[in-house]
């Protein structure tokens, strides 16, 4: 009788899943289908001479991917309307399993944080007998918390923070004027509770751990995943992206004082996009072809332990590999003396950032009362997310010692 082996079928989101199909005749094909309610993705797949369908080994005929991928189905999940619901794998006339992917892994603790002005969710290993490294996890200029990534990054060993800054009720409304000395205060708080601390964001978090890295020696280590070596302009008030752009102000503050910041370029290339309702790839928004102000770019040199640079080459949310190969030279030329590297991954888009077997195939992505393009191709986008996602983990986990 045929059957569906899953392993594991309950598990934390970033870890695979193997995926089996056993008992079939040799050269049967079959459908293997993910849905969850909302998207749904398929394979049509011939059993081998052992009437074994496997994923870990077998590239679909057809179908949402292409390739031996193992994870093909959950990345290739598209939208296809309908309300959001359990996992289910199903077979046909074998039968479906329902998976469950873990946003919060079983044994990590979760405890909200509102003291001292700060606005966070602090995640832990439950009953560890050592002290765990501390990281804080940035969010970009979206706002709000990434409590997923915060949580998925505790269970590999780490108290981890996930730390609002705007957007949110006892916060600034907008990324305008974020007082640096905020970042200082969750520092501290974690290293009441943690041993090493690092910081990893994304986007414009990217932007903001180098920041925070380069500001407090605290710091042990930095990831910044397609984020930028240069401060760049508020994201400020407004009805519209045109307004919000135009809204001249810094994004930062050290001291009282506004940080020097590279300002946004509305040519008419990008007006017009946003004018006819277009996707619009806000990378046309960074114009360097004058140079970059040399008191823009952050003082990478400055941070007392690793850097991790991680970007994308077909980045259409800005230029992730030029603003951050910016911080790359600034590390050379000072002969950094702890590890640092920029990965670029040729072909993903902007959306790499966080926990990886997401849906990768949104390849735009909703904004200010516009669609924003990310760029690369899906493929290429779930396959830096992952490399990405175990990059940083391994990063973290040497340099501050789990």
């Amino acid at each position: 009788m045929a059957e569906i082996l899953v392993n594991p079928q309950s598990a934390p989101l970033d870890e695979p899943v193997d995926i089996l199909v056993v008992g079939l005749k040799p050269g049967y094909l079959t459908t293997v289908q993910l849905s969850t309610g909302d998207r749904a993705s398929h394979g049509v797949f011939a059993a081998d001479d052992r009437g074994v369908v496997d994923l870990t080994r077998h590239a679909p005929l057809e179908g949402s991917y292409r390739g031996v991928d193992p994870m093909g189905l959950f990345w290739s999940l598209e939208r296809v309307g309908g309300k959001p619901g359990p996992m289910v794998l199903s077979v046909d006339g074998v039968g479906d399993r329902v998976l469950e992917r873990l946003t919060v892994p079983e044994g990590v603790e979760r405890l909200e944080v509102r003291e001292n002005g700060l606005v966070g969710t602090l995640f832990a290993p439950e009953d560890d007998g050592g002290e765990l490294p501390g990281v804080i996890v940035l969010g970009g200029s979206e706002g709000g918390l990434h409590e997923t990534d915060a949580a998925l990054l505790a269970a590999h060993g780490f108290v981890t923070l996930a730390l609002g800054y705007f957007g949110m009720k006892g916060l600034p409304k907008h990324l305008v004027d974020i007082p640096l000395e905020y970042f200082g205060t969750a520092i501290d708080y974690l290293a009441e509770r943690a041993g090493e601390i690092g910081v990893i964001g994304g986007s414009r978090g990217g932007e903001l751990a180098l920041l925070v890295g380069s500001t407090f020696p605290q710091v042990r280590a930095v990831v910044s995943v397609v984020g930028s070596g240069v401060v760049t302009q508020a994201i400020g008030p407004g009805a519209n992206l045109l307004q919000k752009l135009s809204y001249e102000a810094a994004s930062w503050t050290l001291k009282g004082e506004p940080l020097p910041y590279l300002p946004y370029y509305v040519g008419a290339e990008l007006r017009t996009k946003i004018v006819n309702d277009e996707p619009v790839p806000l990378r046309l928004a960074f114009d360097t072809s004058d140079g970059i102000p040399e008191d823009t770019e952050i003082r990478v040199e400055n941070i007392v332990g690793g850097v991790l640079l991680i970007s994308s080459g077909h980045d259409d949310g800005w230029p992730s590999v030029e603003l951050s190969e910016v911080a790359m030279r600034r590390l050379k030329d000072h002969e950094h003396p702890f590890p640092y590297e920029h990965v670029v991954y040729p072909e993903a888009g902007h959306l790499i950032a966080g926990p990886p077997h997401r849906p990768a195939t949104d390849v735009t992505y909703p904004g200010p009362g516009v669609t924003f393009s990310g760029g690369g191709v899906p493929h290429a986008t779930a396959h830096a997310q992952a490399n990405a996602w175990k990059r940083t983990v391994e990063f973290l986990q040497e340099q501050l010692g789990t």
